[in-house]
């Protein structure tokens, strides 16, 4: 049987007996995934702790949990930044789901030259990302930017992460620091003054594939080489 994992952040203590009040997770465990006492659940606090506890008792208005045992947690090796330009419709849904299942530690919505899209909704994203951590087995939670420029990235990255500019054709197969920072580009390609910016930063190409890539297909082909 599977067991369903929950986030809970920071917003009680995982103890060794409780009583669950929260009224979010009371309406999932009670209407959707309609939980009886005796039914088992992970809880993890995106930093610590993930315990397998037993529901003891159950109402519409609070839930009494008891720990069953310390789960190890699960996380990233390498903390990686995705910089990647924002798509259109709900192709930055996809990107964020995907590599949040993928290891990356960091979101960085980039405004490119080329965008199509300048709009990002932070809230919606969190949701996204704690969501596919909860699915995938992941212990701990990406963290999110507001959308900014990628000169504003570079140089906040600069010196504390290796930057690579992620496409086909590049010239280094892998990244092998602790730290690395991947910027992929719009679905019409990084400008001229873009790539010039590059130059000047002196970045490393990232080779990805020998066919050309959606920037969404990209962004998850990137995080698959760097963030294992």
């Amino acid at each position: 049987m599977k067991l369903h994992r929950f986030y809970v952040g920071s917003a009680f203590v995982l103890e060794h007996d409780f009583w669950v009040h929260d009224k979010d997770l009371l309406n999932q465990w009670n209407r959707v995934l309609r939980f009886r006492p005796g039914e088992e659940l992970v809880l993890f606090d995106g930093e610590h702790h993930e315990r397998l506890y037993k529901i003891v008792e159950m109402s519409s208005s609070e839930a009494h949990l008891q720990l069953v045992t310390e789960l190890q947690t699960k996380q990233p090796k390498r903390e990686v930044y995705l910089l990647w330009a924002l798509l259109k419709k709900d192709k930055n849904d996809w990107v964020l789901q995907k590599c949040t299942e993928l290891g990356i530690s960091h979101f960085w919505p980039i405004l490119a030259d080329r965008s199509q899209k300048t709009g990002f909704n932070a809230q919606r994203a969190q949701k996204i990302v704690i969501e596919a951590a909860e699915q995938c087995g992941r212990s701990d939670i990406p963290s999110i930017r507001e959308p900014l420029t990628s000169e504003t990235a570079i140089a906040e990255l600069r010196g504390k992460a290796d930057i690579y500019i992620c496409e086909q054709g590049g010239d280094v197969q892998a990244a092998g620091s602790e730290k690395v920072a991947i910027l992929v580009g719009p679905e019409g390609g990084w400008s001229d003054d873009e790539k010039d910016f590059f130059k000047v930063q002196k970045l490393q190409h990232l080779d990805l594939h020998d066919f050309t890539l959606r920037a969404e297909t990209a962004a998850a082909a990137a995080a698959t080489i760097v963030a294992r």
